[in-house]
């Protein structure tokens, strides 16, 4: 067995937040990838990373001084990434279009990279619903786009998925049914639920309510991320919404939970999408690239 950057990823993700759940959600990965992967590090390196206890994961001294090798790995890596070739230098103009939860939840951080990886590359950001976005690629006022994949309708939009979110219920502390080893949702159905209507939200969640033959008893629609947290957390109702968008604190500094629903429950796909049409430019090729390097993905 080798070392691989997907497990020192995995390690200081976990040695930072000091829980394994948290650190998938904060990965967008399951918590079983982050447990493999510790525990095949510790195989490798013939030692104990981590006290694990009811609070969380705590390093160890043999821990705290691997985290240190880590960081310079790291460290090695993203000026690697940061600085290709002079002759692999893309350039131009590049107009992409992203939704709502896309430019608010993942894209600033990757346009900061880019920006480091390909300085010729000019990209030009639009914030739009899905509708416009698919307007915008067939029209060619937008050169690519980053979306929500499951909600492209149009036949001339190709689409590729970067990364899966899995949606799960979210509670406040202490919520009963957080107790519960088992919770699908005929047990959601009978709780106040607060439904979140941007990025077509609403329409996303009545697929798998419909599918289970259940409907919500939606207590408040609203567009607003934060007003789904700071209700759920204050007790006003629950939601299922996806791991992506997900923080474990209100506004207000009161704590929501996540449980695993039971029933099928399709993940928030985020992903790239561009006209079947539209011949790929340098720009375009260097934006693709990057997000499959940086996502784990291969075309």
């Amino acid at each position: 067995m080798s070392l691989t950057l997907r497990q020192l990823r995995y390690f200081i993700a976990t040695a930072e937040i000091g829980q394994i759940s948290q650190a998938a959600l904060h990965l967008n990965i399951s918590q079983s990838a982050v447990t493999t992967a510790i525990k095949e590090l510790e195989a490798l390196l013939g030692t104990v990373l981590f006290v694990r206890s009811a609070h969380g994961m705590s390093l160890t001294e043999a821990g705290r001084h691997f985290l240190n090798r880590a960081y310079g790995v790291q460290r090695s890596v993203d000026d690697a990434l940061n600085s290709p070739l002079p002759g692999l230098r893309a350039s131009g103009r590049l107009r992409v279009a992203a939704s709502y939860t896309v430019i608010g939840y993942f894209l600033p951080h990757h346009l900061q990279r880019l920006g480091h990886w390909h300085p010729d590359v000019t990209i030009d950001i639009y914030e739009q619903e899905r509708s416009a976005i698919e307007e915008g690629l067939l029209s060619g006022q937008y050169d690519m786009a980053v979306v929500l994949t499951a909600n492209l309708i149009h036949p001339d939009i190709v689409s590729e998925t970067l990364f899966n979110s899995e949606r799960r219920l979210w509670l406040p502390a202490q919520h009963p049914l957080s107790q519960r080893a088992n919770v699908g949702l005929a047990d959601v159905a009978q709780e106040p639920y607060i439904m979140l209507t941007v990025d077509e939200a609403e329409h996303s969640a009545r697929r798998y309510w419909a599918q289970a033959g259940l409907e919500p008893t939606v207590r408040l629609r609203t567009s607003s991320v934060e007003a789904v947290r700071s209700m759920v957390a204050n007790g006003s109702g629950v939601a299922i919404l996806s791991d992506l968008v997900h923080r474990p604190w209100s506004l207000e500094g009161k704590r929501i939970e996540t449980v695993g629903l039971s029933d099928p429950v399709a993940p928030m796909s985020v992903g790239l999408a561009w006209h079947r049409g539209h011949p790929f430019t340098p720009a375009m090729q260097a934006f693709r690239d990057y997000f499959h390097e940086a996502q784990g993905t291969r075309r």
